[in-house]
């Protein structure tokens, strides 16, 4: 079992010493992750970065970070252990903004998908914001904003990926009902992305097609996305809100 560890920094005390906001950003080691927690580092947010098993990648991340000026601690926890998440959650002395990124996208249709595949996925995708939400907004306590990361799947029937697109719809429903009831001390919103980093489990002949059936054919850049981050902490009007970035997917 992984035993959630804090890397280089003892303790997240050290932000009770800065002036900066401090932002928990999971699964923010690579990909869509990181591209947030660097976002928010210009921003000047020092970073809580969370990771799984991509310690390597994490370090790498922390660097550029911290070339931005921005202290960050690492944080490594299994996200799908409950246990783990209230210990992830219990050494931050205080917060400003949680990001929920982490999610697994196992492929498989219906007949295909395993007991251990939906368990997986939901636990990851749905129960850890979920439970995130929950010990994260003791820890706002000037208020904050909590962000998860949906998917413009959440509003499709992705036959081929049907636990991921399950977990990501509810991940809607639930951003909706934690707005309600955080109101009006925290907002919750989320950010469903469309097509923007080729996973590996979708072949480029098949990325390829797909690219050229949105309206604005091309994905999205990274900074696109970046910057619905920066919107939503900026406008503090928003809450139980999902902004969609998907070059118009969303329209066929």
């Amino acid at each position: 079992m992984y035993i959630c560890v804090l890397v280089y920094l003892s303790t997240l005390s050290v932000y009770n010493h800065s002036m900066a906001p401090l932002a928990l950003v999971t699964g923010a080691a690579h990909r869509l992750g990181k591209v947030f927690a660097l976002a928010l580092a210009r921003q000047g947010f020092d970073i809580a970065l969370h990771y799984h098993q991509s310690s390597d990648e994490a370090l790498q991340t922390q660097a550029e970070i911290e070339s931005l000026g921005s202290r960050v601690t690492l944080s490594q926890a299994d996200l799908t252990d409950p246990t783990q998440i209230y210990s992830l959650a219990s050494n931050l002395q205080s917060l400003h903004l949680l990001v929920n990124s982490a999610a697994f996208m196992p492929g498989g249709n219906v007949n295909a998908l395993t007991l251990e595949n939906w368990d997986t996925t939901l636990d990851l995708n749905l129960r850890a914001p979920f439970l995130l939400a929950q010990e994260c907004a003791k820890k706002m306590t000037s208020g904050g904003l909590i962000v998860n990361i949906t998917d413009v799947g959440a509003q499709k029937a992705w036959s081929r990926y049907p636990s991921y697109t399950v977990s990501k719809a509810a991940l809607e429903s639930l951003t909706r009902i934690l707005a309600r009831a955080f109101a009006p001390k925290i907002r919750v919103n989320a950010i469903a992305p469309g097509f923007v980093l080729q996973s590996d489990i979708v072949p480029d002949e098949e990325w390829q097609r797909l690219i050229k059936r949105i309206p604005l054919q091309r994905p999205a850049r990274t900074e696109e996305l970046a910057s619905a981050l920066e919107f939503l902490w900026k406008n503090e009007y928003i809450t139980g809100q999902t902004i969609v970035v998907d070059g118009g997917y969303s329209l066929i």
